[in-house]
């Protein structure tokens, strides 16, 4: 009972919170948005570059070697080197998610925060 007594007087601070928590959680969603956008121009820019790196690379060692005995071993290790490249790209690629932050961060450890306190001032007014 005394729980919806204490409502009227714990309804202000509940309602600055929620508004608080909206606006933390709009600038983790802001910073998420900014993250992945870069991330992912990033992305994009390097794959285009390194395609067309990689394309007139292989382009230049097969015309080298065409008219040699060593024209089906230079494409047996650019396909190797290919394939390590992608190796150490993928585990690039998983480290660089590891270390992303957390969606929504700010507002979790804010709300574990608020809860503690919360639960201490409601407490407060049963006894």
């Amino acid at each position: 009972m005394r729980l919806l007594w204490s409502l009227p007087k714990a309804a202000p601070a509940l309602l600055r919170h929620l508004a608080a928590y909206m606006d933390l959680a709009s600038l983790d969603i802001a910073r998420s948005q900014r993250e992945i956008a870069a991330e992912l121009l990033a992305s994009a820019i390097v794959a285009i570059c390194v395609m067309f790196a990689l394309l007139m690379g292989c382009l230049a060692v097969v015309a080298y070697t065409w008219d040699t005995p060593y024209r089906l071993s230079a494409i047996a290790w650019l396909a190797g080197g290919f394939v390590v490249l992608a190796v150490v790209a993928a585990a690039y690629r998983s480290k660089a998610a590891r270390t992303r932050s957390q969606f929504l961060a700010s507002v979790r450890r804010q709300w574990q925060q608020d809860r503690v306190l919360l639960e201490h001032m409601l407490s407060s007014d049963e006894e």
